[in-house]
């Protein structure tokens, strides 16, 4: 049998391969070569002097981060960036909240702080805090330990865990989503593993809620589904129901067993009040039923790139509390291992400290009312101007966005003749928004509205 010799000259790798080579065919009929081209395949294998994932197609902007990434090739001195999720001041810039480097400071005070890794669930005081914080420190919940809190890489990451979970443990599969819904929602529950359906939620013709479809569509979900709820300012439309329409959709959803599961993105954002943002929540733990509840802490505390939220489930007793809690450790453990600490770290202080949690409560009342208030120039400028249509909606839909009923082709012409950038849905973030900035937008929407674009 014809051999491949590798000479003394040869490189450490190669007479390692050559002693392999010899190892796998002694006593066969095989040529080495043909061993060689069956084990040791190339990883271009295929390709010609070229890379195995040459195949692969350029893949999209993602539909709201895509809009900031075309935002800052705009040269144009005028342009207005009106899709990103986050918080700007008057001027135009990133707010740090003081009470943030407050705590910031505390943190690096002190010299007895570590960086070992957290437990699988997280910084054990924060996830405490986090969940009175939701459900309110007197909740019945909190106090029999019906509820287990886990650490998670903000509302993104408290999604997707308690997705997995579900996924693994609860007898139903389908999830049930506003439409419309944060463009996420969709994407990071099929890969979580359930099967997404929507319900109707947004009256294109109001601009306001379509309460009736969603209590019908509600009303036909198989029992036991579960149904995905934003806590307060509904993501893209701003659209909230009622105290009196939430409560008779919690009637509606534990009649047929169906399962809540919150996403509270904007706790204190939307009303400047933390107690009234979390109301539907508690409405639906104060009955003693199981829930599902994501907190992230990006807008309301400014840290957005700390990535920090947490994830509560709200069980029947304290022995099934800890039985989840086990099994969220058993998907979070080879999703990220263990969350990270910083961010975390910051709440704690936040939380615990009086002082500093009443310094929060103001900070975070004024970013609300300027919210509210770029709400109110915008509708009055738009009134001024004359333009056609109803505009009410601006001044009647709450939190960070207001879905404006603009349509893509409005939305184009708007970011081509006045460098207005937004997603093309027509949602506008109006914490992006200045007493500066409201003329102009207020131009690029009476003109698209008017040349009926």
């Amino acid at each position: 049998m014809k051999t491949t010799e590798f000479s003394s000259s040869s490189s450490p790798s190669d007479r390692r391969i050559g002693a392999l080579l010899r190892h796998l065919t002694a006593g066969t009929d095989f040529p080495i070569t043909d061993r060689l081209s069956s084990v040791f395949a190339s990883p271009t294998s295929g390709v010609t002097g070229g890379s195995v994932f040459a195949h692969l197609v350029q893949a999209p902007e993602d539909p709201i981060l895509g809009v900031t990434v075309a935002y800052n090739k705009d040269p144009s001195p005028i342009k207005l960036n009106l899709g990103v999720g986050a918080y700007r001041t008057e001027e135009g810039k990133p707010l740090v909240l003081n009470v943030v480097r407050k705590a910031e400071q505390q943190l690096i005070n002190d010299r007895s702080r570590i960086k070992e890794y957290l437990p699988i669930v997280g910084l054990v005081e924060f996830n405490k805090l986090s969940a009175k914080l939701i459900l309110g420190a007197d909740s019945p919940a909190i106090r029999e330990n019906r509820v287990t809190t886990v650490e998670c890489l903000s509302g993104t990451g408290s999604l997707r865990v308690g997705g997995e979970f579900l996924a693994k443990h609860y007898h139903q599969k389908t999830i049930y989503i506003t439409q419309p819904t944060w463009g996420n929602h969709p994407k990071i529950f099929t890969l979580a593993g359930l099967s997404v359906k929507t319900y109707r939620y947004y009256d294109p013709s109001t601009r306001g809620l379509n309460f009736q479809g969603l209590l019908e569509d509600l009303g036909a979900a198989p029992p036991g589904s579960i149904v995905l709820l934003h806590a307060c300012a509904h993501n893209p439309t701003g659209v909230d129901p009622t105290i009196q329409q939430w409560e008779q959709i919690r009637q509606l959803m534990r009649s047929k067993g169906l399962m809540p599961f919150f996403d509270s993105a904007y706790q204190g954002f939307a009303s400047g009040s933390l107690d009234t943002d979390a109301k539907p929540i508690r409405m639906f733990v104060a009955d003693g039923g199981e829930c599902l509840v994501a907190q992230s802490y990006a807008k309301n505390m400014g840290l957005y790139g700390e990535r920090v939220g947490a994830l509560s489930i709200v069980c029947k007793s304290a022995d099934v509390a800890g039985r989840v809690e086990s099994q969220l450790k058993l998907v979070i453990r080879p999703m990220y291992s263990s969350p990270p600490i910083h961010g975390a770290s910051i709440v704690a202080v936040i939380l615990r400290d009086r002082n500093l949690f009443n310094e929060w409560t103001l900070e975070l009342k004024a970013m609300a009312d300027r919210i509210i208030s770029m709400r109110k120039q915008l509708f009055e400028a738009l009134r001024a101007r004359g333009t056609p249509g109803d505009w009410s909606h601006i001044i009647k839909q709450i939190g960070m966005f207001t879905f404006t009923g603009l349509n893509p082709a409005q939305v184009s012409f708007m970011t081509k003749e006045y460098h207005i950038y937004m997603t093309s849905d027509g949602r506008i973030s109006m914490a992006g928004l200045s007493s500066k900035t409201v003329p102009h937008l207020a131009d690029s929407i009476h003109a698209a509205v008017t040349k009926n674009v």
